[in-house]
């Protein structure tokens, strides 16, 4: 299992989505971000079973009931491996969003 680094536009994503699902029914804010705790599990635990998505090994895992996307990245190797979260992003999102945080994590990490 890798380690898991959510970048804080990652967490805005994450907690504007929900309260927006939240807004719309009760509860369902609850059952976005339990979908999304599974699909991120699966990505911890193996993260090549998603297709790359761009350049800078960009990975993407689709959320099942609900239309978002997640956006990551891959760091490091063996026990110092870890999974950078990008972006959750609604699919019919521009790419320029992602991309803009790809370029920052590059810089940064």
């Amino acid at each position: 299992m890798s380690r898991l680094l959510v970048l804080p536009s990652a967490e805005l994503d994450i907690r504007e989505t929900a309260d927006w699902y939240e807004g719309e029914e009760d509860g369902l804010g609850g059952q976005f971000v339990d979908e999304l705790r599974h699909i991120v599990r699966r990505i911890s635990d193996l993260p090549s079973q998603f297709p790359d998505v761009g350049r800078g090994g960009v990975r993407r895992a689709l959320l099942k009931r609900f239309p978002y996307a997640v956006y990551f990245l891959l760091r490091g190797e063996g026990n110092e491996r870890a999974v950078v979260i990008l972006a959750v992003l609604h699919q019919r999102r521009s790419p320029s969003v992602w991309k803009k945080r790809v370029r920052g994590e590059c810089t940064t990490g």
